[in-house]
């Protein structure tokens, strides 16, 4: 199976660290990273969301799984540089989630908003990767 690259939104992380159900998605797609089946594409801008997000008091993550996840985009994404996009979002923050991913041919942004990015083949719901990730198993 070969390694696939992917840009997460990081409401696919919170969902996942709240979720109680192993076969969630978005937990299957934090699951998928730990494996080395996704290779995530990181910049500054992106680990800094992720930071800044995961540490919310509202969200009420022990600071042990916030540093372990942080620790591990920190060492394990792949940094990326922006691709400059012409496309409009709903969210400015979001473009550089985007642009991230269209660093690299053949990656994607998997997000639980698909409905604040462009309708391109790259940007796919948690569910939708794992059915990527699938297919290639039963390729």
């Amino acid at each position: 199976m070969k390694k696939i690259y992917a840009v997460i939104d990081t409401n696919v992380i919170v969902s996942a660290l709240y979720s109680t159900k192993t076969d969630a998605a978005t937990v299957l797609i934090l699951d998928f990273l730990t494996i080395g089946k996704i290779i995530p594409l990181v910049n500054q801008e992106i680990l800094a969301e992720y930071a800044e997000v995961l540490s919310r008091k509202k969200f009420n993550f022990s600071s042990e799984k916030v540093s372990k996840w942080l620790k591990f985009f920190n060492e394990y994404g792949l940094q990326a540089v922006r691709s400059e996009s012409q496309e409009i979002f709903i969210d400015e923050k979001d473009i550089v989630f985007y642009e991230v991913a269209l660093s690299i041919e053949g990656s994607f942004l998997v997000t639980g908003n698909i409905k604040h990015f462009p309708k391109t083949p790259i940007v796919v719901s948690p569910a939708e990767m794992i059915q990527i990730l699938l297919k290639q198993v039963n390729d």
